[in-house]
């Protein structure tokens, strides 16, 4: 826009301000609440076209820099997002059954929830996990229960997600372990591995051993995968987990940057190249109820990680500055009561994902904020996607809240505002400096008491919560996980052990800590005990002794 142009522009809104919108106030007022965005930031009466942007470099064209409204130039034209719903609970047998009925149902990957046994490293017969096996997830100890759970699933032919940090290495090696029982080429293994170790620090907790050896964890496996597994996404940046920990969209996008910078470097650090690495990496975000600051948000991140990737860290090739992310609906926004209301709240997050450009998309079940999901409500969570894909239009046409004026100054607004909370990280010496401090976690916890707060006030109205609450519905069938589950699995682990090549499984252990007191690779030593049928316990507990355990100074 011209100067001139920007000039009458600007008149003309201060004329409409005084002469239509100020008078009819005075006789009319507003609604009584306050207009903010979830994350807090104020909303005008009506947006205009800025006078400052520059369309190629702000927005630019879908599949290209600064990759704004997209990471494929015809987006969902070409292929409609992965459908994903997180699933597992009980023993590898039970998942299995429910993975072959979602596949079923029209499924197009699976993402694999783990309980948090098998997620901080403890055999399911040990006294920590008592109570705990299979309630969350699936419970997974061996390479044997790994058999299980993709019996009659082929590996080259089903992208396969995995929600695990701590012991993400482990569980990979057994996905491999299983590739080769199953003669797949490991080259054609897809999917991803979380592998984000950081958050678990800022805002998860199922952390295991302190930040540093975590890190090189989870640079092993880039620096493995990079070689050997090729389609395989090495580590899944997470601003969900952050999200639900209460953050605003903005520190959603910033601290999550920050996280990716840091693995970048330590990858760098250890030998990779970045153009390479940049094309395996993934991000993990969340939906809110907010439709527009949402879509705005995932269009501020992809265009902040193409700049930082390109200013930053030199890469010129256009897919290492992409930012492909999966989106999960917000946990942390689904309620208890009225829980029917959950599926309208899931279906306006589930758009403002794909509006915002997702690669895949998990859709919760409306009754997870009373137990795991029931069949029933799973398969209503994935019809949410269908419809949306194949009812909506909102596969019809590439970043179609493009051009919105509303959306364009939100992006605009996120995209400074996180690139503000990198900065400061910068300036604390980096993320693990910025853990150590507690930063990044008072930041998330000032937002979530203020967010909290808002709903207390009455400023915040949440539908069956602390508004329109008359009514309540009646407590839909949960699905319950079975009591005898956690007794045949310690029977499962046990039988194991006591099968398979001792002086084997012995030696493999002996290499595994002789490799962690070296400063090589660990991927092999651990697929090497995974062969041999070593739990993930032991695994750990290697670890542990050589790393020890990290214990937050701030509890």
């Amino acid at each position: 826009m011209s100067r001139e142009k920007a000039d009458n522009l600007q008149k003309a809104k201060e004329k409409w301000r005084a002469g239509v919108l100020e008078p009819f106030l005075k006789k009319t007022g507003e609604r009584k609440q306050r207009f903010y965005t979830t994350g807090g930031a104020p909303v005008d009466t009506c947006y205009f076209p800025g006078d400052e942007q520059d369309y190629s470099a702000c927005l630019g064209f879908p599949g290209a820099y600064p990759f704004t409204r997209g990471v494929y130039p015809n987006m969902y034209r070409g292929r409609l997002w992965t459908m994903r719903q997180y699933a597992g609970f009980g023993d590898a047998e039970q998942s299995n059954k429910w993975f072959h009925y979602l596949l079923a149902q029209g499924q197009t990957g699976l993402s694999i929830a783990f309980d948090l046994c098998t997620q901080i490293g403890y055999d399911s017969d040990h006294e920590m996990s008592a109570g705990e096996v299979g309630r969350v997830g699936v419970a997974i100890d061996s390479l044997r229960d790994m058999e299980l759970l993709f019996e009659g699933i082929p590996l080259d032919e089903v992208s396969t997600s995995m929600t695990i940090n701590a012991t993400a290495a482990v569980l990979l090696a057994m996905v491999m372990a299983v590739a080769e029982k199953q003669r797949v080429p490991w080259e054609k293994l897809r999917g991803t591995v979380q592998n984000d170790i950081l958050k678990e620090y800022i805002a998860r907790g199922t952390y295991i051993y302190p930040p540093a050896p975590s890190l090189r964890l989870v640079t092993d496996l880039i620096t493995f995968c990079s070689r050997n597994l090729p389609e395989w996404n090495t580590i899944s940046i997470s601003g969900y987990h952050i999200r639900e920990a209460g953050s605003t969209a903005s520190q959603e996008v910033g601290f999550t940057i920050a996280d990716g910078i840091a693995y970048v470097q330590a990858a760098l650090d250890a030998g990779n190249d970045v153009d390479l690495l940049a094309r395996r990496l993934s991000f993990f975000f969340a939906a809110h109820n907010d439709l527009f600051e949402e879509v705005a948000k995932y269009r501020a991140a992809r265009r902040l990680w193409a700049k930082t990737m390109r200013n930053r860290f030199g890469v010129t090739h256009p897919e290492s500055m992409m930012l492909r992310f999966h989106t999960q609906t917000a946990g942390c926004a689904l309620s208890a009561q009225q829980p029917e209301n959950n599926i309208v709240r899931v279906t306006v997050q589930a758009l403002a994902a794909t509006a915002g450009g997702t690669q895949s998309l998990h859709t919760n079940s409306y009754d997870e904020a009373l137990a795991l999901p029931s069949q029933q409500a799973a398969t209503i969570a994935l019809r949410t996607q269908q419809i949306l894909a194949h009812e909506s239009g909102i596969a019809n046409t590439v970043d179609p809240f493009g051009g919105s004026y509303y959306v364009e100054a939100l992006t605009d607004r996120i995209e400074k505002q996180a690139e503000q909370y990198v900065d400061k990280i910068d300036k604390l010496g980096g993320v693990l400096m910025a853990i150590e401090r507690g930063y990044i976690q008072r930041e998330i916890q000032e937002a979530s008491y203020e967010y909290q707060a808002s709903i207390e006030r009455g400023e915040r109205l949440i539908v069956g919560v602390n508004a329109f609450c008359g009514a309540q519905s009646v407590k839909p069938r949960l699905l319950k996980v079975d009591e005898t589950v956690e007794q045949r699995q310690i029977e499962r682990t046990r039988a194991v052990r006591a099968e398979r090549n001792q002086a084997e499984a012995e030696g493999s252990l002996e290499r595994l800590e002789h490799a962690a007191r070296s400063d090589g690779n660990l991927m092999l030593p651990i697929l090497d005990a995974v062969r041999a049928y070593c739990t993930i316990g032991e695994i750990s507990d290697v670890l542990r002794k050589v790393f020890g355990e990290y214990r937050d100074r701030r509890i």
